[in-house]
This record gives C-alpha cells, structure tokens and sequence, in this order.
C-alpha cells in the first residue's frame, strides 16, 4: 500500500468548480493537498495518470434497498456485502442500507448484519456509514411496493431499540400516523436527518412535522402526497401537501431518482431549478434487480417480500400499474441529471456525494475531493461511465 498517491492529468471535480489543471495528493489514505499541477512530485508519490478521465468524489446513497441479487432485507452478511459491492461498482463509496415494512424481528437481523459488515469492511465494497430506518412507519395508503401487512403506526417500545444500536442515521416516519411527531423528536435528538416519506400528509401536517425535527422528503414525487391526492381525505377547500411545503420551506431537503424512468426530464429539472444542488439529493432507490437480467424479483426479505418485474430498466408491480424501485446506479442517476438539466458537472457530482453527506451529517469525511477528507473517488469518462473506483485511496474496481 502506496503511503502516497498522486492522482493527475484529467479534470477533477470539486465542490464547486471543475478544475483542469490540478493534482490531487493522497497520503495514508486521506486527501493531503488539492493544487495546481506544477513543480516536483513528492519523492515518495506513486502517480495514477487519469489520461484524462475526470476525478470525482464516491458517491454516497442515502436510500438504497439492494443490487446483484440481495436484498439488504434478506438480513445475512452475505447479502449485505453482495448489495455493496455491487454499488461500489457505480462508483457509490459510502451508502446507507434502508429497510422496508418488516418485522421488528427482520429489522433487527439486518441491522446486526450491516453491524458485522461495518466491524469487518470488505475492501471491495461500499462503506456502511449508518442505516437508514424507512419502513415501517408508512401511511396505509402509500405503502407502494412494501409490504402491507407490516405497516404500523410509530411506537416508543420499539423504535427506541433501533436507535439503541447507534446505527440509524437517517430515520423515516409519515407525517399523519399517530406518534409522528414523538418519532421526530426522538430522532432529531439523536442526530438523524429526519424524514417524511410514503406519506399522504397535509401541509399542516408537514408544518409540524418540522416544528419537531424533520427536514428531508424521501423521494420527491413518488409515493407522497399532492393537491388531487388529499381531496379524497380533506375535501374542499383543496388542501397543499408535501410538494408545496418542500418547495416554500428553504431548510427542506429532498431527493430524486434519476434514472429516467421514475420521473420526466421537466421535472427533474424543476426538482433543480426550486432546490438547487444544495437542497437536492441524488438516490438510487435501488432494488436486488439492479446489475441482474429482466424477470421476477422479491422487494425487501427474500422471505415474505413483494413480487415485482424489472424489464432491466426499472421495477414494476406485477400488474404493471405503478413503479417498483429501481434497478439503477448512481452513475446511471448522474448521467440522467446532466441530460435533463442545465447543472454543471459540479453540481450534479454534489447531488450525488457532497450534499447527501452533509445532510445525514457525515460530511467531515466524506462527499467530496478536500484535504482530511477520505480518498473516496470514482474516474469517470467523458461520457460518465465508471472506469475506475478509489477506497481510502487504494483502487477497488477497475472496468479496464
């Protein structure tokens, strides 16, 4: 293992800007010095020539169910390690694995699961920097394709053991269950980037919710609640909903699967245009489907989850009326955004690392190419394809 590492002669993608005339010095795992290509090379430096590829940060996925085959549900270390290691192969250096409406017993298994991973990194995988607490706690008529018969309603004596653990990071309630709003706080006081999600809520509701903590909609446009969906529960006058709050309120935080198949060109962009890359969260939502042939695939625990269809595109119910998950990565989301968009590449980059870290607060050491920060990247070619991913530094995976 080289000490030091200087990584050379392609673009390099910072926070803000994307420099061409730089080099990026690693030492001991860590980002030494981001500067101007010039002068002497340390004595002791190992050179990676980027042949003028791009370096950009790992990505880091705050909401990610599964991928070659496994499921994060499925609750054995075997299966979480297939899961990273088949995102680390779309360039995402750091995820967060988030459960669905299981038993608290499942939930359980595969937080202990991640908890051995964690102990016990691989050096060809995605990091675990936390978990992602999703389901259960969905509304009943936003459940998509969760499981039905174990959404409930937020409650103390379980919930509380989950945050025991120290893993959860990110934590998942919709905003009209009864004990939403003691969910939030208990989160909130624990540090978690709190957030609504399969929710029919009302913007009051919503107004709440972010009285007690919440500042995060999971996935923006799908399963959540809109203007036509609330007539049905609130009647006339016609009521805002989580659209409208997401977009009036500056503190809040959303996100959007990019994969050209969950939501149109127009309204990526206007996820953009009204948030800003600051706001605005690049997330695969990711299914075991990903990186495995079209067919039939269980979502959530090989036991007892859903069946859905992926044509190799993206997820579907059987019957084919609504969406599935996907059954992308993020180098797949990163490439959709720039085509629908005006967003430089410095901008989309940070959707999908940067701004992601600093909202689940693991942004110190990770999210982007700075000096302290890990040596997380991913070389991307013109076209953005993966060539090469870097872990602390070393490489993991190379395309060729």
């Amino acid at each position: 293992m080289a000490t030091c590492t200087v990584f050379r002669g392609g673009p390099i993608v910072l926070v803000d800007s994307v420099v061409t005339d730089h080099r990026v010095t690693v030492r001991d795992g860590l980002v030494d010095t981001v500067e101007p290509d010039r002068g002497s090379l340390p004595a002791d430096a190992e050179v990676v020539d980027l042949k003028g590829a791009s370096l950009s940060p790992g990505f880091v996925d705050i909401h990610v169910h599964g991928g070659g085959g496994a499921d994060f549900m499925d609750a054995s270390v075997d299966a979480v390690r297939t899961v990273c290691r088949t995102h680390l192969r779309h360039g995402t250096t750091s995820l967060f694995p988030t459960t669905t409406t299981g038993t608290v017993e499942q939930i359980n298994a595969t937080m202990d699961a991640c908890r051995e991973v964690i102990d016990s990194p691989g050096g060809d995988e995605s990091r675990i920097v936390g978990i992602h607490l999703y389901g259960p706690y969905f509304a009943a008529d936003k459940v998509g394709c969760h499981q039905q018969v174990h959404q409930r309603d937020p409650d103390i004596a379980e919930y509380r053991d989950y945050f025991a653990s120290g893993l959860v990071k990110i934590a998942t309630c919709a905003a009209e269950l009864p004990g939403a709003g003691a969910f939030y706080r208990y989160a909130y006081r624990r540090g978690c980037l709190v957030t609504c999600g399969h929710s029919n809520s009302t913007f009051p509701e919503m107004a709440a919710a972010f009285r007690a903590g919440m500042r995060h909609v999971d996935h923006f446009w799908c399963v959540m609640s809109s203007v036509s969906s609330l007539r049905p529960r609130c009647g006339t006058p016609m009521q805002a909903s989580m659209e409208q709050f997401v977009l009036v309120e500056p503190e809040m935080s959303t996100e959007v699967i990019a994969d050209g198949c969950h939501l149109s060109d127009e309204l990526l962009d206007f996820a953009y245009r009204m948030k800003g890359s600051q706001r605005l969260c690049l997330v695969t939502d990711s299914s075991r489907a990903l990186d495995e042939p079209p067919g039939r695939y269980i979502f959530g625990s090989k036991d007892d989850g859903n069946w859905f269809l992926s044509d190799g595109e993206v997820g579907r119910v059987l019957d084919g009326t609504n969406l599935a998950s996907s059954v992308a990565g993020m180098d797949r989301m990163v490439r959709t955004m720039l085509r629908a968009t005006k967003a430089s590449l410095a901008e989309v980059v940070r959707m999908a690392s940067l701004t992601p870290a600093e909202r689940a607060g693991v942004a110190d050491t990770i999210g982007s190419i700075e000096p302290g920060k890990r040596a997380d990247f991913v070389v991307l070619s013109p076209k953005i394809k993966v060539r090469r991913v870097y872990l602390a530094g070393e490489l993991a995976v190379s395309s060729g």
